[in-house]
């Protein structure tokens, strides 16, 4: 019973600290591409982060935060510059779900995820929770059902909003809103 109510406990604090740049990252991608193809990469992303969180607490800080905010902020400008100058922004430009490579859209929501939420707020807390409560198990079946919820809703809200505003809209928005996030993680590199 007690394992449940950790799980619960860790569920809400974790849904309580996002949507953050991650999700905003799901939502662009989920606009874009196949949702399950960008769920997938992104929940294999969110799952490699919890195990690590409550495999170590140290794990979430080996890398210097300077460097994890600086490839942050490049893989944010770098998604910006696709968005911006990338072809096919118009409807008939997007490719059919069919055509999309799970691989490739998989890889792309994994690797963003990946960068962007190592050593953030979100898996930091995950690695005190499980060495606060030393019940990994509950802690990361929380964590990582939250970020999951979060991840999923962001990509719905993606295809939803591509039903109701036009795509080259929804891209400039988007290229504007990533290309902000990359500055703020160079600024917070530098200033680090």
């Amino acid at each position: 019973m007690i394992g449940i109510t950790v799980m619960a406990l860790v569920f809400g604090v974790v849904l309580a600290e996002l949507p953050d740049k991650t999700a905003l990252a799901g939502l662009v991608l989920g606009a874009r591409y196949r949702a399950s193809y960008v769920f997938a990469g992104v929940a294999a992303a969110f799952l490699l982060h919890v195990v690590l969180a409550v495999a170590a607490d140290s794990v979430p800080t080996l890398l210097p935060q300077r460097l994890v905010h600086a490839l942050t902020g490049l893989l944010f400008l770098g998604g910006a510059a696709m968005l911006l100058f990338g072809r096919g922004d118009d409807e008939e430009g997007i490719r059919r779900p069919e055509d999309q490579s799970f691989w490739k859209v998989a890889g792309t929501g994994f690797m963003l995820i990946l960068v962007a939420g190592f050593g953030d707020l979100t898996q930091i807390m995950t690695a005190d929770l499980a060495a606060r409560y030393d019940d990994p198990l509950p802690v990361g079946l929380g964590a990582v059902l939250a970020l999951w919820a979060v991840a999923g809703l962001g990509i719905v809200g993606g295809k939803a909003l591509m039903r109701r505003v036009p795509l080259k809209l929804i891209t400039k928005i988007a290229a504007l809103l990533m290309a902000g996030l990359g500055v703020w993680s160079l600024w917070e590199a530098a200033a680090g």
